[in-house]
């Protein structure tokens, strides 16, 4: 199992905290995720080669948030 934590913008409320959660959520290989309103950050526990980075940060601006690189 492997830990990332991804840095987005735009997150104010409970709506984006369920909306990032969906997103990533609906990605073959990811376990879990956190999202932390208040630093700005979403932590993502995911199976290694089930699914890259590329497509988790992509998921969030599916949603419409803004990853920070």
């Amino acid at each position: 199992m492997e830990n990332v934590t991804i840095q987005v913008k735009g997150m104010s409320c409970g709506h984006c905290v369920k909306a990032v959660e969906c997103g990533l959520g609906q990605l073959e290989g990811v376990e879990k995720v956190a999202v932390q309103l208040d630093a700005g950050t979403v932590e993502v526990d995911y199976k290694e080669g089930a699914v890259t980075i590329e497509q988790m940060k992509a998921a969030i601006e599916d949603q419409g948030y803004d990853v920070v690189e």
